[in-house]
């Protein structure tokens, strides 16, 4: 007793002990401590006897004090220097940002690796636990991951992600589908049949989404999507979409048109064209995925899926206050809709055909657009 007693003198009671202590959710405890309901009584009873028995005391902060504040941690993976210079995600971070100070609440970015426990990184940050976890994306956060975050009992939004196996979670994403389905119909409505798709990792959901979009549209209009027209994406390569797009026109019959999965592919398919001597779209015609600044940027302007990735950080922040107000609200899965920005790198066919030859007949190589 004496031992468990200096134990405690060390090592103040957390709210996670109570959860332990009383065999119930952490997001339970925060209830019953803040009088909110959604918890039955039989677990009320749980909390308090443990609270009473760990002695545990809340810590208070003055008003005044910006710690006082909700606290809700951004969880997403540590991307590699040539992946963190992509636009896309630092809009949607900014999003959140923005949705979540709108409603006073602190916003916390935690960059997972394998291995990290965000939770209690997070904890170390504040002194106690969040109040909410927004995961974004996929990749290293794998299934594994985000179930062990939301084992924890921490109210938890998916963001640009979604798990097949369950469905009680929050998640906000783009309509990825949509985005794969619109740009091939475009495509196919140009008049091409041939058509390559840049795809990408199989670790994102909404990658595999654009996919799926894809060769639903080729199965619409009668057209068997083919594995050589989507060759797969190399681990490791920096350059996303280049040496893809090579292998597309190394083919004996490349295609006239691709969709890549991202702006970024689509800028590493630009490199590979132009070193094949050939032009954006009187050879070929290009079409990517979430309108990256660089994109109207780009010679020519890329015709591209415009994906809301401000708003979805938004939306994202504002589904986690509903769930700190409402924790018993129903799970959702919000789709943010998107449209084809139409630009120059996409037209009918041409009457020039891509040459058959191997790509080291081709022009020498110019440098890379780094990604």
């Amino acid at each position: 007793m004496v031992e468990v007693q200096a134990e405690r003198m060390k090592k103040p009671v957390t709210l996670r002990d109570v959860a332990q202590a009383a065999g119930v959710p952490l997001s339970s405890v925060s209830l019953v401590l803040n009088g909110k309901p959604g918890v039955s009584e039989a677990r009320r009873q749980q909390v308090l006897q443990a609270v009473e028995e760990l002695q545990y005391v809340p810590t208070r902060r003055s008003s005044g004090d910006d710690r006082s504040r909700a606290v809700v941690g951004l969880v997403m993976e540590a991307l590699s220097p040539e992946a963190a210079k992509d636009a896309f995600m630092a809009e949607v971070v900014s999003g959140v940002e923005d949705g979540l100070r709108a409603q006073d609440i602190r916003m916390l970015l935690h960059l997972y690796r394998p291995g990290d426990d965000p939770v209690a990184r997070l904890r170390e940050l504040t002194g106690r636990d969040v109040d909410g976890m927004i995961v974004a994306n996929g990749g290293d956060i794998d299934t594994a991951a985000v179930e062990r975050i939301i084992a924890t009992g921490i109210p938890v939004v998916l963001l640009e992600n979604y798990l097949d196996s369950d469905s009680d979670i929050h998640a906000v994403v783009a309509d990825n589908f949509t985005a794969g389905y619109r740009c091939t119909r475009h495509l196919l409505d140009l008049g091409h049949r041939r058509i390559g798709m840049i795809v990408g990792s199989t670790r994102y959901i909404s990658l595999i989404d654009r996919r799926r979009g894809h060769e639903a549209a080729l199965f619409e209009a009668g057209i068997m999507p083919s594995a050589e027209l989507m060759p797969p994406q190399e681990p490791g390569n920096p350059v996303k979409g280049y040496q893809q797009m090579r292998r597309l026109l190394e083919l004996d019959e490349p295609p006239t048109a691709v969709y890549a999965v991202s702006d970024k592919s689509a800028m590493g398919a630009y490199t590979a064209i132009a070193e094949a001597g050939l032009r954006i779209p009187d050879d070929i015609s290009v079409i990517g995925t979430d309108d990256v600044m660089q994109s109207a940027m780009m010679a020519p302007p890329l015709t591209t899926f415009v994906v809301p990735k401000f708003e979805l950080g938004r939306t994202a922040a504002h589904a986690m206050q509903a769930l700190q107000s409402r924790p018993t609200t129903a799970a959702s899965r919000t789709v943010l809709h998107g449209h084809i920005a139409h630009r120059g790198s996409t037209a009918p066919p041409g009457a020039s055909a891509a040459p058959h030859g191997s790509i080291s007949e081709l022009s020498p190589p110019v440098e890379a657009v780094p990604t």
